[in-house]
């Protein structure tokens, strides 16, 4: 059995964390750290995990009695946690936040944790940097004609996040009067998101040097995110799509769907469902994942898989929430 510990185990992630790996066959959690909730009941936060754990939080870091740790920290959080510990030398991390995402002057040992990008680096590594949601969702759209050099034009992106995108912590933009039937743009051309997508695309095409002029929205919706992406290229369609399914043909989470697509089918589960549709020399690439799952505790799981060379798929066989 894998053993895991989790920091930060009050958000949503971290509560669709412990879900999975409580329902995991090869792992155990071992402790769930939160100073705030250090003595409480894992029920007292995460209701929905009544009838499945007895855990409660501790504020005590047991690290050499686990083989992996998810870090379900704020951003900067991770980074302080690891130069101010001694960490085992066995230990293998998982990082949700954004602190190691992007290479820097500061070289670090973490590697980008898109498995349809790095699956082989994942599959060695030692510290994982687990992608932004909304990088996931659109990073999966492109990374076809990255690999084509077919990315020379600026991309327009639109995409719509449910509110768990904006974490448990209440705000003004998250509060139920001003979410339901309303939506709103945010961080418009400028998402702490682009860099990361940038990174991988170059990672791909070495000449990318375009935009990514990215309109991110709040929807009025829980979770889940639908993004629209159009790329001028004057390849047919059918062409387009073999090279799609040729890309993602080892990837058990990403399907190229031949019908239109809606975020229900998404939802609950670790898949990225992906739409291609030629309109004159027009691609529009539509896809849509689960902000909790594919865009955070599903692919941390899906990348704790990889690097205990495990069957990719294990605790992550889930059935969307379609009706």
């Amino acid at each position: 059995m894998i053993k895991a510990g989790i920091i930060g185990g009050a958000g949503y992630t971290a509560g669709e964390l412990i879900r999975l790996l409580i329902n995991h066959p090869e792992t155990e959690i071992v402790f769930i750290n939160s100073n705030s909730n250090a003595g409480n009941k894992i029920t007292d936060v995460h209701g929905g995990l009544y009838g499945e754990t007895d855990l409660v939080f501790t504020d005590e870091l047991p690290l050499d009695s686990i083989d992996v740790l998810f870090f379900c920290t704020a951003h900067g959080d991770t980074k302080k946690f690891i130069e101010s510990h001694n960490l085992p030398e066995n230990l293998r991390i998982i990082d949700l936040s954004m602190d190691y995402r992007l290479k820097s002057d500061d070289e670090h040992e973490f590697v980008y944790g898109l498995p349809e990008l790095n699956r082989r680096a994942t599959c060695t590594a030692k510290y994982v940097a687990n992608p932004g949601c909304f990088a996931t969702c659109i990073q999966l759209g492109l990374l076809p004609l990255a690999k084509h050099l077919m990315l020379k034009d600026d991309i327009m992106v639109n995409a719509i996040t449910g509110s768990t995108g904006a974490g448990v912590k209440p705000g003004a933009t998250t509060h139920f009067s001003w979410r339901n039937n309303n939506m709103s743009v945010y961080k418009a051309f400028d998402h702490q998101h682009v860099p990361e997508i940038k990174q991988s695309l170059k990672q791909l095409q070495n000449s990318f040097n375009a935009e990514i002029d990215f309109i991110p929205y709040r929807g009025d919706f829980a979770r889940g995110i639908f993004a629209t992406l159009v790329v001028k290229t004057k390849v047919a369609l059918d062409e387009i799509t073999r090279m799609y399914e040729e890309y993602y043909a080892k990837d058990s989470f990403v399907h190229i769907v031949d019908k239109n697509i809606d975020l229900k089918q998404v939802v609950n589960t670790n898949k990225c469902l992906i739409h291609l549709e030629k309109h004159g020399d027009k691609l529009l690439i539509i896809s849509c994942i689960d902000n909790l799952l594919k865009g955070a505790s599903g692919q941390a799981v899906h990348n704790m898989n990889l690097m205990f060379n495990l069957e990719e798929t294990i605790g992550l066989r889930l059935k969307p929430s379609a009706f």
